[in-house]
C-alpha cells in the first residue's frame, strides 16, 4: 500500500449542527463519575470514524435519517450522554443530566467512497471535513458530550464519525453505546430496549475510604514527585546487563542528542501484515517465538524501540511506554456488572534508559512491556482511583516525546458496527492523538490483506528516522500511509 494524497477535489456540504435530544423524557439528576473516569489524563476528546460502502438492499433509505432516529432512541437509555459535565469540590466531575442533547451533523460529499482509496484508514486527511469541529463544542465542562456527523457519498456509501468526551467512557463503553444505536437502526419498529442494558454505578470504581496508594504508578511520576524512586527503578534495569556495557559506553560517546526546538508534528500510519510481524518476531530469542508474546506486545516493543532510536536522546535519559489495559471481565476481579460503560482502563508503564532501549536486543524491550502489563490487578485499579483523590487528579506524566502511550483497539469492535448497511470497510480511531497510538485493524477498501495499522505523530525529522529504523527491523520498506 503506497502513500498517497489523492488528486481529487474533496468537498463536503454540511447542514447546520443540531442538538439531538432523547426521543422520550429522561430523568434530570446529577450523576458522579468514578475516580477512574475523571482523572486529568482522560479530559480530552477522542474521535472514531467508520466508512460504509453502498448496500443495494438499503436502496431508498437515508443513513443520516436512520441513524438520527436510532440515536434519539438510544439516548433514552444512555441519557447521561445528553447532559453536561459540571465540576465540584476537588475537581470532581459529575454529569448534570439536563437532556440538552448531543450535536448531530448531516452532510454530503461530492465524490464516491472508492476514490478515497487507502486514506479511509488511520491518517485520514479528510477527517476535519468528515467530523467538523463545531466552534465551542470541544471543551470538557459545560459542552456537549458527543459530536456525531453522518456524511453521505455520491455512490450511496457514507461515513459515521463520532467524537467522545473520554471522561464518560472508554472504547468498550463507547462500543456498547454504538451497538445499541445499531440495534435500533436495524429494528426501528420492533426494538424496545437494548440487548445489553446500560449500567451507571460509577461508585464501583471510586476511591476507597480512606484512600491509599499501594502500587507504584510511574505513569504519574511527575505528580508524585517521585524523582528518587524513578531513578532507583531505572538504574535497576541497567545493572543486569553487563554483557552490553562496552556497547553502551560507545553509545554514550557517540549518541547525538536532539537539541533543535522542532515542535511541528506530522502524522503517518504504518501497516504491519503477517510478513512484517514474522520478520519482527525473528529478532527475538528462540524462547520468545512461541505465543508467550502477543502481537500487541511485540509491536509495542518494536515501535517503542524504533521510536526511541529516532529521537536521538542522551543515553541516560529515561524513556517510558504505557500500555492501555482493559479491566473488564474476570481477569482482574473488579466484578463490574455487564452493561457498565464507564472507563475501566489504566496504563501501566515500562521505563528504562534511552541508551539501554536503543542498544539492547528487541527481547529486552519486550520483557519490559510484558512486566509492565503484568503489574495490573484489582489492587492496581483501586490504587489508581485512590491516587486521583490524594494527588488531585494528576495528568499522565509528559516529558516531551520521551513518553509514549499505546492502545490496542484491534479487538474493540469498531470495524463490526452494522447500522443496516453491513460492516464498515474501516472502523476505528483515525489518527494518533499527541503521544497516543491506537493500534487498529485495516483492509484496503479495494480488498487485500488484513493488517494492523499503527498511527504515529512525531516531528518530521524524527518521523523520517523512525521510518528508517522500522525498515531496518523488517529488512524491507514498511508500507506507509
Amino acid at each position: 500500500m503506497a502513500s498517497s494524497t489523492l488528486p481529487l477535489v474533496f468537498r463536503v456540504r454540511r447542514q447546520d449542527p443540531k442538538l439531538l435530544v432523547p426521543s422520550k423524557p429522561t430523568p434530570h439528576e446529577l450523576k458522579q463519575l468514578s475516580d477512574i473516569d475523571d482523572q486529568e489524563g482522560f479530559r480530552f476528546q477522542v474521535p472514531v470514524i467508520m466508512f460504509y460502502k453502498n448496500n443495494p438492499s438499503m436502496e431508498g433509505k437515508d443513513p443520516a435519517s436512520v441513524i438520527r432516529e436510532a440515536l434519539a432512541k438510544a439516548l433514552v437509555f444512555y441519557y447521561p450522554f445528553a447532559g453536561r459535565l459540571v465540576e465540584g469540590p476537588n475537581r470532581k466531575l459529575s454529569v448534570d443530566c439536563t437532556a440538552e442533547g448531543v450535536l448531530f451533523i448531516e452532510a454530503d460529499a461530492n465524490v464516491e467512497l472508492d476514490r478515497l482509496g487507502d486514506t479511509v484508514g488511520p491518517g485520514c486527511p479528510y477527517l476535519e471535513e468528515l467530523l467538523y469541529d463545531v466552534p465551542g463544542s470541544d471543551g470538557i465542562v459545560g459542552c456537549p458530550l458527543l459530536l456525531i456527523q453522518v456524511t453521505r457519498f455520491s455512490c450511496g456509501g457514507f461515513t459515521f464519525a463520532i467524537r467522545l468526551n473520554h471522561t464518560m467512557s472508554d472504547g468498550s463503553g463507547l462500543m456498547q453505546f454504538l451497538n445499541t444505536i445499531a440495534e435500533f437502526a436495524q429494528q426501528p419498529q420492533t426494538k424496545i430496549t437494548p440487548s445489553v442494558p446500560p449500567i451507571w454505578q460509577r461508585h464501583l470504581l471510586s476511591a476507597r475510604q480512606p484512600p491509599s496508594i499501594t502500587c507504584p504508578h510511574h505513569e504519574y511520576d511527575q505528580a508524585l514527585a517521585g524523582a528518587a524512586t524513578t531513578t532507583t527503578t531505572a538504574n535497576k534495569t541497567t545493572t543486569s546487563h553487563h554483557e552490553y556495557d562496552q556497547a553502551l559506553a560507545g553509545a554514550a560517546a557517540t549518541t547525538t542528542t536532539t537539541t533543535a526546538k522542532e515542535t511541528t508534528t506530522i502524522d503517518r500510519s504504518f501497516f504491519f501484515g503477517a510478513k512484517e510481524i514474522r520478520a519482527i518476531r525473528n529478532h527475538l530469542p528462540h524462547h520468545h517465538h512461541s505465543t508467550t508474546a502477543t502481537t500487541f506486545e511485540l509491536l509495542t516493543a518494536c515501535v517503542w524501540q524504533c521510536r526511541t532510536r529516532a529521537l536521538c536522546l542522551a543515553p541516560d535519559e529515561t524513556v517510558r511506554v504505557s500500555c492501555i489495559v482493559n479491566g473488564r471481565g474476570n481477569k482482574y476481579g473488579l466484578n463490574l456488572p455487564p452493561g457498565y460503560y464507564g472507563n475501566v482502563i489504566t496504563y501501566p508503564t515500562a521505563m528504562t534508559k534511552a541508551g539501554m532501549l536503543s542498544m539492547l536486543p528487541l527481547g529486552y524491550a519486550l520483557e519490559l512491556v510484558k512486566k509492565a502489563k503484568a503489574q495490573v490487578s484489582e489492587e492496581y485499579f483501586r490504587s489508581v482511583a485512590d491516587l486521583m483523590v490524594i494527588k488531585g487528579r494528576p495528568l499522565y506524566s509528559l516529558d516531551g516525546n520521551k513518553d509514549y502511550i499505546v492502545s490496542d483497539t484491534t479487538r474493540a469492535g469498531f470495524d463490526k458496527v452494522d447500522f443496516g448497511w453491513g460492516m464498515p470497510v474501516f472502523g476505528g480511531v483515525p489518527r494518533a492523538i499527541s503521544l497516543i497510538s491506537f493500534f487498529a485493524r485495516f483492509r484496503d477498501i479495494r480488498g487485500g490483506e488484513d493488517v494492523i495499522v499503527v498511527p504515529m505523530s512525531l516531528p518530521e525529522s524524527v518521523m523520517d528516522r523512525f521510518e528508517q529504523e522500522l525498515k531496518k527491523m523488517i529488512h524491507k520498506p514498511i508500507s506507509m500511509l
